[in-house]
């Protein structure tokens, strides 16, 4: 097909407050050999396009491919203007044309054609068309709709993949997940339940408390009324948790130390209330913790190889479809600036719960 001259975008051309997302005309990607052209119907909002738009001082990456720098879980664009978002849905409009590509055993097995409905993860997506390599487009099975498939890609692969490979949840074990009524933590919720786990949450209201509690969270915390350490240990007859999944950071980490018991893993999700102060590492020794930070963006280093990329794709979609998965969308925003601006104001205003999708297109 033939491609528009210019699209429309969501980016920032400094960084700042909600207000510098703007909704701006860009010339259309420029399409490489390996590339998938995607006409975009659906973004994801996340944590890390708050990132993105909120550090005050650039940094210089080392890495000429690097587009972001990750610095203490500090990131930051490397040029402006700069085109937000990772998470988007859509309809391929283009395939690649090398054909070293086409006849890829790993190509092939995805199954790409023209009209085939998709979900990427990749940054700075969040535009009317997007070009992307093959390899961060997944194909969505005729079970899912578009629309679960982005609420779910992101933290679908990343509740899947930590509880696999950062702490790989078991029958029995109890579980402590922070913001329990996120998009995240619901879905992770859903899965530690669904492996036999007892799941203790953390949240900031008796609505939260609610849905965390309808979506199978034996026991919800409100952080803001109740003393959660105290509550934690009288759950667990004193012991602490298993694991603890914390996406708050700074705010949380040191009660983490007191909650999760002997010989426990802490898995450091996210840094929502900002990152985590350096420690001294003897500090795991007073009850030999295993301490993780997996990088939450793109799930790196646990979904790398395309090997990995089809194992977690086809798990993901697979427990969507059998609904050991279900998404909760908190609400549809517009596709102008106005729209994202005030996405990502819910989003850090603590009011919200489950996914926060634009739409772009029907």
């Amino acid at each position: 097909m033939s491609y528009p001259s210019t699209v429309q975008a969501i980016a920032i051309s400094k960084t700042g407050g909600p207000e510098v997302i703007e909704k701006r005309e860009i010339p259309f990607p420029k399409v490489a050999p390996n590339h998938l052209v995607v006409k975009v119907q659906y973004l994801g909002v996340n944590f890390i396009d708050t990132y993105y738009r909120q550090v005050s001082k650039r940094l210089k990456c080392p890495e000429e491919r690097a587009q972001v720098c990750d610095r203490e879980g500090v990131y930051s664009p490397s040029e402006f203007p700069f085109v937000i978002g990772r998470e988007t849905g859509g309809i391929v409009v283009g395939l690649p044309t090398d054909e070293f590509v086409l006849n890829n055993p790993d190509y092939k097995k995805r199954g790409y054609k023209e009209g085939s409905r998709v979900a990427v993860d990749h940054l700075s997506t969040h535009a009317e068309y997007i070009s992307v390599p093959w390899e961060t487009v997944y194909v969505i099975p005729e079970s899912v709709s578009t629309l679960t498939a982005v609420s779910a890609l992101e933290q679908g692969l990343t509740a899947i993949s930590f509880m696999e490979e950062a702490y790989n949840v078991q029958k029995d074990d109890i579980i402590l997940i922070h913001t329990v009524a996120g998009g995240l933590g619901l879905l992770m919720t859903q899965l530690a339940k669904s492996r036999g786990a007892t799941v203790i949450g953390t949240t900031s209201t008796p609505e939260k408390a609610a849905l965390a509690k309808a979506n199978g969270a034996d026991h919800v915390i409100l952080y803001k009324s109740e003393d959660t350490v105290s509550r934690v240990l009288e759950l667990t007859n004193g012991e602490g948790v298993h694991a603890i999944f914390d996406g708050v950071g700074k705010d949380t980490f040191e009660s983490d130390f007191l909650m999760v018991r002997r010989k426990g893993t802490l898995v450091s999700v996210g840094n929502a209330s900002g990152a985590v102060p350096p420690f001294p590492p003897i500090k795991l020794a007073q009850k030999n913790l295993k301490l993780l930070r997996p990088r939450y963006y793109s799930m790196a280093n646990y979904i790398v190889t395309l090997a990995e990329v089809l194992y977690y794709g086809n798990t993901l979609f697979s427990l969507l479809a059998n609904g050991t998965l279900k998404t909760q969308v908190f609400k549809e925003y517009p596709f102008t600036a106005e729209g994202v601006q005030q996405a990502q104001i819910d989003l850090t205003g603590g009011k919200t719960t489950g996914k926060l999708v634009v739409k772009v297109s029907d």
